[in-house]
């Protein structure tokens, strides 16, 4: 087992990886920002190191700074968390190469999920059902029109690089396509460094469904069920559950099955999601893959009673994996709770918090790194916290997540709170009837 890790991240996931690192018995170094400085992760790690100014690129995403505040604690591993490098193939080959190990998958893995026309071809060639679409990267407008006319309109162009939502346009026509195609490949140029786009036929009402899945370095690959990630917006999750209202057991060793084999298809090591669209006869088909832990590994922990941090890293370590395949035994909602006001079109809302509160009692879970005076920085993802609650059914769970959010205190800035309570209430969300174009089409405020 490692004696030291470094945790190359901030905000509440850095605090995370603290946790089970001590659980475990193991030392943390954590790296900061000039505007971290005063932050919880920075507080309870054993060590921590200040490797830049507040932009990102200057900090969290400048590798040489990371790696030299590796070799000066003298750590064995660096542990990504999300965003940032988490899914960046150079970075983890770097981490090998300079000598430490990168907990989470193998740079080549990271590298073929990464390239989503790669993915997709790497899935359909492992026996996964894919969005029909093109066969890869599609390169001029005269290949898209033929694939248009082939799977039919509406369509898709995706940036082959892209990921978390973005680099995305949706293409109801011929004519459509024709002015859209050579501005998608631009933009996926500016936003991703490459011009690259691949297209996909645009599904009807569908849901958003991923599977958690883990592998070891020796081959064993499994699948700890189903998230329900449909509640978007703008591709963004808000409400994950687990398991899903729609997933039958015979569905979910359907699709289990397929989430292994795309996991063993690119030999993965540790935790990651296969993500799924479902579409109104059931009828499943591959996404993406995310390769590393996620923002919502809650959930699973929750309706499994597991730790999948700590399972990561044994795992990282050289251990076989400890768990296995295993019926859901809670259910288990996570509301993302962001500092944005919903009701000024989810605007992002930096600031102080002024007052501070939150919930508890049996059931709940709250993964925060924010304190009472906290001052929320403006150049970083604006999650506050996650509030997860779990019961022995999905109405006991919601019934939960409602009180929790009651009691949930958060002053000084506006939050996703409101929202979350009303969704709370909502008929369609509570009937479990919702899709990843729900909130595009109904007004939250009026349900």
């Amino acid at each position: 087992m490692f004696k030291k890790i470094l945790i190359a991240n901030r905000g509440e996931i850095a605090l995370r990886v603290i946790r089970a690192c001590k659980e475990l018995g193991i030392k943390t170094v954590v790296v900061y920002s000039e505007a971290d400085r005063l932050s919880l992760p920075v507080k309870f790690a054993d060590e921590a190191v200040c490797i830049g100014p507040p932009p990102s690129s200057k900090s969290y995403l400048y590798i040489p700074a990371i790696i030299s505040a590796a070799q000066v604690t003298n750590v064995d591993a660096i542990h990504p968390g999300y965003g940032f490098l988490a899914e960046n193939a150079t970075f983890a080959e770097i981490c090998e190469l300079s000598g430490f190990v990168f907990i989470g998958p193998k740079p080549d893995s990271i590298s073929k999920m990464g390239n989503k026309s790669v993915a997709k071809d790497t899935m359909r060639r492992a026996g996964v059902p894919v969005i029909p679409g093109s066969d890869g990267v599609v390169h001029s407008l005269e290949e898209a029109l033929s694939i248009a006319e082939e799977i039919g309109y509406p369509l898709i162009i995706k940036a082959s690089a892209g990921g978390g939502g973005r680099g995305m346009r949706v293409v109801k026509d011929r004519e459509e396509l024709i002015r859209s195609f050579g501005i998608a490949k631009a933009e996926a140029g500016s936003f991703f460094g490459s011009p690259d786009v691949y297209i996909e036929k645009l599904l009807g009402k569908s849901r958003h469904i991923e599977f958690q899945v883990l592998g070891d370095k020796f081959g064993n690959v499994i699948h700890l069920n189903e998230r329900e990630c449909s509640l978007q917006r703008r591709h963004q999750k808000l409400i994950e559950e687990a398991p899903s209202p729609i997933v039958t057991p015979e569905l979910r060793n359907k699709m289990g099955e397929a989430a292994i084999k795309g996991a063993k298809a690119v030999d993965y090591i540790g935790p990651g999601t296969i993500e799924f669209l479902v579409d109104e006869d059931l009828n499943f088909y591959f996404m993406e893959m995310n390769t590393r832990i996620q923002v919502e590994h809650p959930v699973t922990e929750e309706s499994l009673s597991i730790d999948l941090i700590k399972e990561q890293i044994r795992v990282a370590a050289g251990e076989k994996l400890s768990l296995e395949i295993q019926e859901p035994k809670f259910h288990a909602i996570e509301c993302r709770i962001i500092a944005e006001d919903p009701y000024n079109d989810f605007r992002p809302s930096p600031g102080k918090i002024t007052s501070l509160h939150f919930p508890g009692g049996h059931g709940v879970r709250v993964d925060s790194h924010i304190y009472q005076e906290y001052i929320i920085p403006p150049y970083y993802d604006s999650l506050l916290a996650k509030l997860i609650t779990w019961g022995t059914t999905r109405n006991e769970a919601i019934a939960k997540m409602k009180r929790a959010l009651e009691e949930f205190v958060i002053e000084g800035v506006p939050s996703t709170i409101p929202f979350h309570l009303k969704m709370m209430e909502n008929p369609d969300f509570l009937a479990g009837n919702i899709d990843t174009k729900y909130l595009e089409r109904v007004n939250w405020k009026e349900v």
